[in-house]
């Protein structure tokens, strides 16, 4: 009964028409980003950052989360239609999406991938409402040593499933913990690394350092290549509903891919684009029916699985944001900013303390996830127009709109020279082909990390042994250790290496 009054408090939330207008606009710019290559969800949520000062919180966060999974949908359109995936998570859906638009199936696809998606966010969506309550029950026992060591839970995981080198992974973790030590000692007061420049005092800020590494730095990366012609799909779309066999076909692959993306969603630093990816091998791996297209050369179930795992992923990601106050991948990391913007601790408080937001997101997800599947069909032809507007046109005005933005949110320029540097820190990075989200998370993390650590000393009397005797900080320390071992056994590395690799 308490899910249900507490489902009734968010839906009584999100049906605003304020809320349901910035879920529209979150849901709208989500896919635009999706179906346009090169700005990501994480670029653009840290590029309108600074606009959400003006905004209530639950309007906020509401439009940012619209974007995020809006860009799963948005991605999946010209994956199909024109072979290029707007988006990390649907490179998958090109392989048997483009060939199944190829031969005149471009609406049973388009249709896979949108209901897919859609039944997947509700999934998603369910488990948050069920398992969020318990989690943040279970939250509350933690003190500052169990807080610690979870933490450092979430570091590893980001190191280990990041993809690339775990060298360079655990490079830009350490880089972005001592970005975060910038500033002024909470305990003391006395500033640290900040070289007698009074703006360093309060840090380096974490907006200004999102949007330059990844909103300049995407930028600057794709106008360093050569601009590329897109041949736009000109057939006209007909045919959208799926036929009786390929709805045979396909159901069994969204329930499949829902629940890896589901799963995987929770895991830090995994993310829509390892589900979509574990999602498609194991679709080549299940034996199909006789007579099946085979993959690759336009089976539906390559398009339906991924497309449904990276769905599932992108919404289960807020569990441990919404219950521990743990982002588990970057995205989930500038939603934390977000939440900081609006002086709001993320953390199991959050349900307590401000329920309104807390299930007013959730409900908005489902209202999202229904806008999406209505929306995304019938503006196909609008979405593929936009491909033709030349890179060199929309770039200016991007880093014309972050310059204001990110000066709007303190009057001070010192800001707008912070995001240049980092934006070339940013296309230095994606020339070394160093991933940045772990730096991110470690910069999220960092102080968070560094207060629990000296709580838990001051409490204990400076004992280190306080890890270890406690059981829920030492399980977690050893769940630490375990990933470690596992991930440097050299079968275990060689295999990570080859599936990043594929």
């Amino acid at each position: 009964m308490d899910l249900i009054a507490n489902l009734s408090l968010g839906f009584s939330v999100a049906f605003t028409p304020v809320n349901l207008t910035y879920a529209l606009v979150g849901c709208l710019l989500g896919t635009l980003i999706g179906v346009l290559p090169g700005i990501g969800p994480a670029a653009t949520i840290a590029m309108l950052l600074p606009a959400t000062y003006a905004l209530p919180p639950v309007s906020a966060l509401i439009m940012l989360a619209g974007i995020y999974y809006g860009s799963q949908y948005g991605g999946s359109t010209t994956a199909i239609l024109v072979n290029l995936p707007g988006e990390s998570s649907s490179v998958v859906t090109v392989i048997d999406g483009y060939q199944m638009a190829k031969k005149g199936r471009a609406g049973q696809a388009l249709s896979a991938a949108g209901l897919g998606s859609f039944f997947a966010g509700c999934v998603g969506t369910v488990l948050i409402a069920a398992f969020a309550p318990p989690l943040t029950e279970l939250a509350f026992k933690f003190g500052p040593a169990e807080y610690f060591s979870l933490m450092t839970l979430g570091l590893i995981g980001a190191v280990v499933l990041a993809s690339g080198s775990l060298l360079k992974a655990v490079g830009m973790i350490f880089l972005g913990l001592l970005i975060g030590l910038v500033g002024t000692d909470v305990n003391s007061g006395v500033a640290r690394y900040s070289f007698d420049v009074p703006e360093l005092t309060d840090g380096i800020g974490f907006v200004a350092i999102a949007m330059g590494i990844f909103g300049y730095g995407e930028i600057i990366s794709n106008l360093a290549q050569r601009e590329v012609q897109r041949e736009v799909f000109n057939v006209k779309v007909q045919g959208m509903y799926p036929t009786k066999q390929d709805w045979k076909d396909m159901t069994p692959a969204v329930l499949r891919g829902t629940l890896l993306g589901c799963v995987l969603g929770i895991l830090p630093g995994a993310g829509a684009t390892l589900a979509a990816f574990a999602a498609y091998t194991i679709e080549k791996k299940v034996k199909g029916r006789p007579g099946e297209v085979t993959f690759g050369q336009g089976n539906i179930r390559g398009v339906a699985g991924p497309e449904a795992a990276n769905n599932a992923a992108a919404q289960t990601s807020f569990i441990p944001l919404l219950t521990l106050g743990i982002p588990s991948t970057v995205t989930m990391a500038l939603m934390v900013g977000a939440m900081t913007i609006h002086n709001i601790q993320p953390g199991p408080q959050v349900m307590t303390s401000n329920p309104e937001l807390f299930w007013g997101l959730i409900a908005s997800m489902w209202i999202g996830n229904a806008m999406l599947i209505i929306l995304n069909l019938p503006l196909i032809g609008m979405w593929i127009k936009l491909l033709t507007v030349p890179y060199r046109y929309l770039f200016p005005s991007i880093v014309l709109f972050c310059a204001i933005g990110v000066y709007s949110t303190n009057n001070n320029t010192w800001d707008v020279w912070v995001v240049g540097v980092f934006g070339i820190v940013g296309y230095v990075f994606n020339k070394l082909r160093v991933e940045p989200a772990p730096l991110l998370l470690g910069l999220i993390l960092g102080p968070m990390m560094e207060e629990n650590l000296r709580r838990a000393l001051l409490l204990s009397r400076g004992d280190w042994s306080t890890f270890l005797t406690r059981p829920l900080s030492a399980g977690l320390l050893a769940a630490c250790v375990l990933m470690l071992l596992v991930v440097l056994l050299p079968a275990v590395k060689k295999k990570r290496e080859e599936a990043f690799v594929e």
